[in-house]
Formats: C-alpha cells, sequence, structure tokens
C-alpha cells in the first residue's frame, strides 16, 4: 500500500510540473454543457474519454492519433479496443489517468461520478463534461467536443447529416397517427424510459408516443399489470444485455394476447448502440424505430 501511494504521488508530481510547463496564451476558458468554467489548452493532442459515447464521437471526429484513454466498455470504432484503458466509467482508475498525462479529459454528466471529476480537476487536469439528453443534445455534444478538440469543421458535417436524416424521418411520418409505444430497458425488474431521456425523445422523433412520458423518473420500473393497463401498441425492447435470449423475451410477450402489440405482431429489438449511445450513430437508431414505429411510411405493410 506504501509504495502505491508512493508511486501515485510521484505521478501526480509529475503531472503538476507537465501542467505548469505549458506555455502560456496557450490555454484558453470554456464553459462545459453542466456550467462549469474549464481551462483548456487551444490545441489538445493527449486526450482521454471517459464513456463510450464520447469515444465513438472522437473518432467520428478523426481524433484517432490524440486518444490516450479511453474505458473497459470503449469498444466502437474496432481501433478503440486498441487503446490503453483507464477502468470502468463510474471507477476510472486515477492513478493511471494521471500516468498517461492528459491535457483533456472529457467525461459525460450522466455516467460519471462528479467526486471523480472533482479529484480530476483538483489534480489540475482540464475536465469538459457534456450532458446529452436528447438527439438535439447529442448533437450539440459532437458540437461542443468538436470545438473543444479543435475539430469544429468535422463537427458541423456530421451534424449536418444527422439534421438531414431527422428532417427526412419528419417527412415520411408526418401523416400518420402517434402509436403507443412501450420501450423495455430492463428485465428484472422491468424498466423503461421516462421523459427526458434520449429513448423517450427518439420514440417522439420516430413518430410514436411513449407510454411512460410522463414518468419524471429517468427509468421507472414497471410490473405487467401497469403495462397491460397502458396498452402499448408497438413494444420495443432495447439490446442492452447482450446474453439475453431475445426470441424467448419476443415469446414472453407473445403470450399476452390481449395486448395491442402483440395483436399487431409489433413487438421488436432494437441495438442498444444505436438509441443508448449519445454518438453519431443515434441518427441510424433514429430510423431503425421509425421503421419500427412506421414500416408504411417506408414502403412496407404493418
Amino acid at each position: 500500500m506504501i509504495k502505491k501511494s508512493f508511486a501515485l504521488a510521484l505521478m501526480m508530481l509529475v503531472t503538476v510540473v507537465f501542467l505548469n510547463n505549458r506555455v502560456e496564451g496557450q490555454e484558453r476558458t470554456v464553459i462545459d454543457e453542466t456550467g462549469r468554467k474549464v481551462k483548456i489548452s487551444s490545441s489538445p493532442k493527449r486526450i482521454i474519454s471517459l464513456a463510450p459515447g464520447i469515444t465513438e464521437i472522437l473518432f467520428a471526429l478523426h481524433l484517432d492519433e490524440e486518444i490516450i484513454g479511453v474505458t473497459d466498455y470503449c469498444d466502437f470504432p474496432v481501433a478503440a479496443r486498441n487503446k490503453p484503458r483507464i477502468g470502468g466509467f463510474i471507477n476510472p482508475s486515477i492513478e493511471k489517468i494521471v500516468s498517461l498525462r492528459p491535457d483533456l479529459i472529457i467525461g459525460t454528466s450522466d455516467g460519471n461520478l462528479m467526486e471523480t471529476i472533482h479529484r480530476l480537476g483538483d489534480l489540475g487536469f482540464s475536465v469538459y463534461l457534456i450532458n446529452p439528453k436528447s438527439f438535439n443534445g447529442v448533437m450539440k455534444a459532437i458540437h461542443h467536443i468538436g470545438t473543444t478538440a479543435g475539430r469544429e469543421e468535422e463537427s458541423r458535417k456530421i451534424t449536418g447529416n444527422m439534421i438531414l436524416k431527422e428532417e427526412e424521418i419528419a417527412t415520411r411520418i408526418k401523416s400518420f397517427p402517434k402509436p403507443k409505444i412501450f420501450f423495455q430497458v430492463g428485465y428484472a425488474p422491468i424498466m423503461t424510459a421516462g421523459r427526458g431521456t434520449l429513448a423517450d425523445d427518439l420514440i417522439r422523433l420516430a413518430g410514436g408516443r411513449s407510454i411512460s412520458e410522463n414518468e419524471s423518473v429517468n427509468y421507472p420500473h414497471y410490473n405487467i399489470e401497469t403495462i397491460l393497463s397502458k396498452a402499448p401498441d408497438i413494444i420495443i425492447m432495447s439490446s442492452m444485455d447482450s446474453k439475453k435470449d431475445y426470441l424467448n423475451l419476443i415469446k414472453m410477450w407473445q403470450s399476452w394476447k390481449d395486448l395491442p402489440a402483440v395483436k399487431m405482431n409489433a413487438v421488436f429489438v432494437v441495438d442498444s448502440n444505436l438509441v443508448d449511445r449519445p454518438t453519431p450513430r443515434v441518427a441510424e437508431g433514429l430510423e431503425a424505430m421509425a421503421r419500427m414505429i412506421h414500416p408504411e411510411a417506408f414502403g412496407k405493410k404493418k
């Protein structure tokens, strides 16, 4: 324990020297998405990501070479798996982060502990937080990361394509009614997405109306009786747990013969990476959900 503490203290000292040696005038102060003032390098070259979604955005912005550390859960694109690991996004290794000497750390207020953020800030690191909770919020995060990391033009291209996709889908579905959707994100217990979540926003943009749209809790628990009483027209399950057998889960829902979703053969599984992670791929997730909710808008019969 003494050796570990000494090693951490030594790395902290090295980091302080590294940070103090930055050339004066090459820093700027920005406001992150939680309202925090953050001093960052005018051209960050050593970036650590504290969440899978952030890693995807960094790669999409062509910051491959600048990424020096990612979490254990950062698996997309494939190149992310070869980056140095700093632990989980809830409990990253402060010691590992210190050893990597980043000049910019990007985290999310919806997944990283503020205790970790404050600790990294106290050590002198620049920590920028994003807080995306909607489709527009994801685009804003991409723009902010691009601006912060010197890739503003790339961020404009990405968000421009996302806007085009959103507008295309809105045009396709504008004349159709809004069916009731149950979006399932948990299994034991059953959980759904409430108001103010990315999933809730995607359902709305895809032409549906979530049965949990009025829930103030982000991820409320629902029992079967509640779901039956709300009578969803469509059930969409997020594939968060890759170990689950979704064919069996679909069969479980199909056993409730009185559910409108079952009667209409409208029980689906959507790739969680497309709808749960705040990345450019969320535009693909929006289209995937729109095709499930309104197949007729894409030339298919219900």
